[in-house]
């Protein structure tokens, strides 16, 4: 699939529905009222959406409001809440990439380690559980860096094509400029061996016309390096320098289509608004509750003419009024009772539930109590998100094989190496850390059952730990085990054996046959 042609329909008329599905979750994930309010606002119009427009004229953020009022509706961020989970559950230690050779494997842990890889990746673990679906392209500046830079694309900002599930071909967009409704939009199409850029004037749903690279501060640089039709070479022959990781497959909504499927996907949005209305709801009623005096129009102060009167609840003293005080002549305190636990109550069920249709435990969002408790524990209670984890992990290893990879043979064609470009095998660490007494016991129990060697076990209670580190630390241990040690009773140089029925002196241990 090559760039789309000028003066089509934006975003293309076959990702339409994707497209929606993606505003609506980015709206919850952005964590934004006015954003929120605005998205249902317009879904509610029968007219934008004939098929689903019902479904969003009850929400709450689709209601009108005041504008002359302050806005007294509440957000509560689970949405973003449950895509920073998503991404610690999954990265909250660096995965490993291992490769045979020993050179390719410096090489590429400099690249990773330098260009801070396990930061982007939980970036994009956050973006892709919010949206479904995240990218991971290639780019090199040599101004920048001597190797390849990793780089993140979200789904709403990607054209792929697929073949068979897998990504062969995508185009990435980002708006550079927004005047009214006039739009200049930027391109970049990632196929097998090639890049090619182009920049697009046009409107919010209109592509427009191609305007040149050199015509624009921001992409002038890119056109130095591309040819007349804004295509760039990459050498690396079938390689893509990007990859595509779904979130969650099947997407429920788009059945039979490749992409993913957001944490949030239905129900729960819904659940996400009835949260927001229980919260709502428990601020009106403290606003509510707010301690009220009503106090006899003698005891205000006459401001003037036409000015009103006033009460003046720090002063003390008042001049006797003729009135019988029986006569709720006194002043009356009014308030009203606060229904916290039943709004908190209500609230903490609709979280249980939306963390739960999300695939996660309750556990991993402290509903159950922040209670010390080893690993296994951990891992029992919170079984939930870490079967979800294990699904999730199963689409980023191959894409971040391939990427590696791409990453690798990029690094030589750029001449910044000369390794040999291979995947590497990928192991990611473990998302509950041992407490260090649970490992011991467990080291304990190994060795009484001799089935652990001394490097397992330095390896073990140390995982971060590189070759050399525990090779050191073995060797140390065996240094340690094979001191010898003194005995007590063994006779010390000089010392002379007692005579056959002669008592040992006094503090010396007795002969072998005498003992």
């Amino acid at each position: 699939m090559p760039l789309p042609a000028p003066n089509t329909a934006w975003p293309p008329p076959a990702l339409a529905d994707i497209y929606r599905d993606y505003d609506e979750a980015d709206a919850w994930y952005s964590g934004d009222k006015t954003r929120l309010a605005t998205h249902y606002t317009r879904a509610a119009q029968p007219g934008r959406d004939r098929e689903h427009w019902h479904q969003y004229v009850h929400r709450m953020w689709a209601q009108s409001h005041d504008l002359t009022r302050p806005d007294s509706r509440l957000h509560v961020p689970l949405a973003g809440d449950i895509a920073a989970t998503s991404a610690d559950l999954l990265f909250s230690e660096p995965p490993t990439f291992t490769v045979e050779d020993a050179t390719t494997q410096e090489r590429l842990e400099e690249i990773l380690e330098e260009g801070g890889v396990h930061m982007r990746l939980l970036e994009a673990a956050e973006v892709d559980s919010g949206l479904g679906d995240v990218y991971i392209k290639l780019c090199w500046d040599a101004d920048v860096a001597q190797r390849p830079i990793w780089a993140i694309e979200h789904g709403d900002a990607a054209i792929p094509t697929f073949r068979w599930g897998r990504l062969v071909e995508v185009t990435f967009w980002r708006e550079l400029e927004r005047s009214g409704d006039q739009v200049v939009r930027f391109l970049e199409h990632h196929e097998p061996g090639l890049l090619t850029y182009a920049a697009f004037q046009g409107t919010s749903q209109n592509l427009g016309q191609t305007i040149p690279l050199d015509s624009r501060e921001d992409t002038k640089e890119l056109a130095a390096g591309a040819d007349a039709d804004g295509r760039r070479a990459t050498g690396i022959g079938p390689l893509l320098t990007a990859t595509h990781i779904p979130n969650m497959r099947p997407n429920r909504r788009h059945r039979g289509l490749p992409f993913g499927r957001s944490d949030y996907a239905a129900p729960c949005y819904d659940l996400f608004d009835a949260l927001d209305q229980v919260w709502t709801s428990l601020m009106r009623d403290i606003r509510l509750a707010r301690a009220r005096l009503i106090v006899p129009q003698g005891y205000l102060t006459n401001l003037g003419a036409g000015q009103g009167a006033a009460f003046d609840a720090e002063r003390e003293v008042f001049q006797e009024l003729t009135m019988d005080p029986s006569q709720s002549g006194g002043i009356t305190l009014t308030q009203f009772e606060l229904r916290v636990a039943d709004h908190m109550q209500s609230a903490e069920s609709i979280i249980g539930q939306a963390v739960r249709s999300a695939g996660y435990s309750a556990q991993s969002f402290g509903l159950a109590g922040d209670v010390a408790v080893t690993a296994t524990e951990v891992a029992a209670r919170e079984r939930r998100s870490m079967v979800t984890r294990d699904r999730k992990i199963q689409y980023w290893v191959p894409a971040l094989r391939r990427i590696v990879e791409a990453t690798l043979a990029l690094d030589r064609a750029l001449g910044w190496s000369t390794v040999e470009p291979v995947m590497p095998t990928v192991e990611f660490g473990s998302a509950v850390s041992q407490d260090a007494e649970s490992v011991a016991r467990t080291l304990q129990m190994l060795e009484a059952a001799r089935a652990v060697s001394s490097d397992t076990k330095v390896r073990m209670l140390h995982p971060d730990w590189d070759d050399e580190q525990v090779r050191d630390e073995v060797q140390r241990i065996k240094d340690d085990e094979g001191t010898p040690v003194a005995d007590p009773l063994a006779l010390r140089p000089g010392d002379q054996q007692p005579a056959e029925g002669e008592e040992p002196p006094p503090g010396e241990a007795p002969a072998d046959d005498e003992t």
